[in-house]
């Protein structure tokens, strides 16, 4: 069993309420009975079973049916049935129940994480999003139809999700299966739910003038790095000192490629960098150099996330060549995510520490052996923390942005303009 699937089998209160819940799920119950033999297996002891074997750290879909077949977890007693069986079940199931077990649990970990929300991440947004895609890797040539098969072709897709860096839970995803389909076109889609003056921080890979434009457009904030070679003009400068800079610039200096909005330029160096980011927040008295650095710097949250899923929830070994079962597999790996970052940000909380000082591998790993001994786990950690370094100063990059005083900033006339005619080229869309 893996550390972060020992330790959530061991987190007894949040287990107890995950059963609670999905007793309650009308999606996991079968229909009415029909004519005819009445099924075997019913569908919340299927679901319940996905579950708990990622929650055990097992590996394949065989796992499951020998859990299934013994029993052995929470109350289910064991179901005599054959491995096609199972195969044939799961593959006509579809992922409707494992989403609503996903939207179900997030709603319950948004509620029970409020009291821990940091007020000090960019008060000005209503939400602080990071965007990203993972590409799932390739599925196993176990089977001789694979073998011989190049590897692009056994990718199964990627998933594209918008992840609450306050709150350090996915709030939206999406599946598609074409990995070369640019990130911006699902991008738009996944932020059709996103609060109004929500700020998005995202990579280069989503760098683009009607990108920034349509975001302005649907009035989201938003932070950027500058990719090399892009053109500007500059238009006014708050403040300029060596290779300080904090000024007001358009995107595209020539009639080709055009952005329609004045954006906000920051630059300094940091050792033999220099650092250029690209934001909508125009306005110095609302975010300082410093604070869009810091900001920017939070994108990695998904990238942490992504390593979570894939290294130690098993993601990175799908279970099935068949779609329908990678993504069932997906949403319940995901399910358990939300609970592993849920602790985290709790034990954060709890302790009045930030984040990044409680120290998620040794989570892991101790809260199995606390629970093993009867302790409330999340308790136990906490007051260990310090003596055991379970929560210590982090040891995270940062990166040291200067800040200037406000007082040597030279503000714009009144009537500068701020919008022109875009004209967008295209170009890697």
């Amino acid at each position: 069993m893996s550390t972060v699937q020992g330790a959530l089998a061991g987190v007894t209160e949040i287990e107890a309420v995950l059963r609670a819940m999905l007793a309650r799920q009308a999606m996991l119950m079968d229909p009415p009975a029909q004519r005819g033999r009445p099924r075997i297996l019913p569908a919340y002891r299927l679901w319940c079973g996905l579950l708990v074997c990622v929650l055990r750290g097992d590996r394949s879909q065989l796992e499951l049916w020998r859990l299934l077949c013994e029993g052995g977890f929470w109350d289910c007693p064991g179901t005599p049935i054959d491995d096609q069986t199972l195969y044939k079940r799961l593959a006509a199931g579809g992922t409707a129940p494992l989403e609503t077990i996903f939207a179900q649990i997030s709603q319950l970990l948004t509620d029970r994480l409020d009291p821990w929300i940091p007020d000090d991440l960019a008060p000005f947004a209503s939400e602080v999003v990071a965007l990203d895609e993972m590409t799932l890797d390739p599925v196993a040539r176990k089977l001789p139809a694979l073998r011989g098969v190049p590897t692009e072709a056994t990718l199964p897709g990627k998933l594209a999700g918008v992840f609450d860096v306050r709150r350090q839970q996915w709030r939206t995803l999406q599946f598609h299966p074409d990995v070369r389909q640019n990130e911006r076109v699902l991008a738009r889609a996944l932020l059709t739910d996103l609060p109004e003056k929500s700020l998005v921080l995202c990579d280069l890979g989503y760098f683009g003038f009607e990108w920034f434009d349509d975001l302005t457009t649907g009035e989201h904030w938003w932070i950027s790095r500058l990719r090399n070679k892009t053109s500007t003009v500059l238009v006014h400068t708050f403040y300029a000192a060596g290779e300080v800079l904090d000024a007001l610039v358009w995107l595209g200096a020539y009639r080709a490629d055009r952005a329609r909005y004045l954006v906000r330029l920051v630059q300094f160096p940091h050792g033999q960098q220099l650092h250029r980011y690209i934001t909508n927040v125009v306005d110095p008295t609302r975010l300082s150099i410093a604070e869009i650095a810091q900001l920017y710097a939070r994108r990695w949250d998904i990238e942490m996330a992504v390593q979570l899923v894939k290294e130690h929830l098993g993601l990175g070994l799908l279970w099935s060549a068949k779609a329908v079962v990678i993504h069932q597999q997906i949403w319940a790996v995901l399910t358990i995510a939300q609970i592993v970052q849920a602790l985290r940000v709790e034990a954060a909380g709890r302790a009045g520490v930030d984040l990044f000082d409680v120290s998620l591998p040794l989570l892991v790993r101790y809260l199995p052996r606390y629970a093993a001994a009867g302790h409330e786990p999340l308790a136990a950690f906490l007051a260990a923390g310090a003596r055991l370094k379970f929560i210590r100063p982090s040891r995270r990059v940062t990166i040291s942005a200067p800040l200037p005083d406000l007082s040597a900033y030279q503000w714009p006339p009144p009537d500068l303009v701020r919008e022109r005619t875009p004209r967008y080229a295209k170009r890697k869309c």
